[in-house]
């Protein structure tokens, strides 16, 4: 059974609430004494390499993308800490689903017989377009 403070990534995962490490500190800049007290910067950091989450060979493969075991998503959008926590929880959610995702497998294609005419078409064009432009050849 899942809780409320996990997090679902794509329909096949859940991410247990106690893999979830938040922080929070003031978000800074321009706000007067709100800015300076109130702690509404989100830091949310996720173990890739600890989780039980992910099987493995899913887990190598989002290694492999985002090149780190430790996922770290900071969020100082709002003035509000419930605010900017949902919204990176969401953004983790997705950056982990994308890099979930099996990448396609390109299928090799030809040029169509079209294409190949148009091609030598303008190379044609384009080869008469600087013979042009050459010196005039004086006999």
């Amino acid at each position: 059974m899942t809780s409320r403070k996990d997090l679902r990534v794509g329909e096949r995962w859940v991410v247990p609430a106690d893999e979830l490490h938040w922080s929070f500190g003031p978000s800074g800049g321009p706000g007067g004494q709100h800015a300076n007290r109130a702690h509404t910067r989100v830091e949310l950091r996720f173990d890739l390499g600890r989780s039980t989450a992910f099987p493995d060979d899913v887990k190598s493969r989002m290694e492999a993308r985002l090149g780190r075991d430790v996922i770290t998503v900071t969020v100082d959008e709002t003035r509000s800490q419930w605010q900017n926590r949902t919204i990176a929880r969401r953004r983790l959610a997705e950056l982990l689903e994308e890099a979930a995702r099996r990448p396609r497998v390109r299928k090799p294609t030809r040029p169509t017989r079209a294409s190949r005419r148009r091609r030598r078409e303008q190379k044609r064009r384009r080869s008469e377009l600087k013979r042009l432009r050459r010196r005039p050849e004086v006999d």
